[in-house]
Formats: C-alpha cells, sequence, structure tokens
C-alpha cells in the first residue's frame, strides 16, 4: 500500500516570514485551549497514530476526534497521511514537542494563580 501524505496548510513554509499578526498567535493558542485537542496533541507526540487509536484516546465518538484532528491538522500542529483506508497522525513540526513541554512547565509553576483565576473558564475536558 502506498502512503500519501495530506497537506497541511498551516505551518508556513521554511524561508517564509514569521507571522507577526497578533490575531493569528491568539488563534495559534486558541487552537490548543480546548482540552481534547490538547489530550489527541500529546497523544500524538509520542509517535504516528491512526484515527482508531485516538478515538479510543480521547473515548470520545469518532466523529468528535474526526473534527478535532481536523483542527490540528488545519492549524499545522499535525500532518496526517493516507495509508490505504486508515488515517495515520503525526507532529507537523517538532517544535510542537517543545512548545507542549513548555506550556506544562509554566502551567505547573502558575498552577496556584491559574486555579484561581475567574477571567477564564475551566476547560471541559
Amino acid at each position: 500500500m502506498t502512503a500519501h501524505t495530506i497537506p497541511s496548510p498551516g505551518l508556513a513554509q521554511a524561508g517564509a516570514t514569521a507571522c507577526s499578526h497578533t490575531d493569528t498567535v491568539a488563534k495559534f493558542f486558541r487552537a490548543l485551549s480546548d482540552p481534547t485537542r490538547l489530550k489527541l496533541l500529546e497523544f500524538i507526540l509520542d509517535g504516528e497514530r491512526t484515527s482508531a487509536e485516538c478515538v479510543e484516546h480521547a473515548a470520545i465518538s469518532q466523529p468528535r476526534v474526526s473534527v478535532h484532528l481536523s483542527c490540528l491538522v488545519d492549524c499545522g500542529y499535525v500532518t496526517a497521511r493516507r495509508d490505504g483506508k486508515k488515517l495515520r497522525y503525526s507532529v507537523g513540526d517538532p517544535r510542537v514537542a517543545d512548545l507542549v513541554v513548555l506550556a506544562r512547565s509554566l502551567a505547573a509553576d502558575n498552577a496556584a494563580a491559574l486555579t484561581c483565576c475567574t477571567r477564564i473558564p475551566a476547560g471541559q475536558g
């Protein structure tokens, strides 16, 4: 079986100018603000995953997982490739792993303040 890569429009190609638009950067972070998307992304960081593996890991319906994975692909965090009838997902840019590790570290260092923050509602994971 031949695997085909499904392009991800989200990540800038090498040599492209860095994005300096505040709204775009905010949108970049909003994509990670959903607990299910973050859970799926962290799962994929450990290695390539099929749609079925993602559904099992997230413990939600296949259509909902598909919507979340599509968002991660569209935003450039993840790439998808077709392998026969299966879609396989992997990290599109190794910096994503660094970002998640840094975010976890920052959240741990600021856990008390984040817990007490009333301006940002808690996620529904």
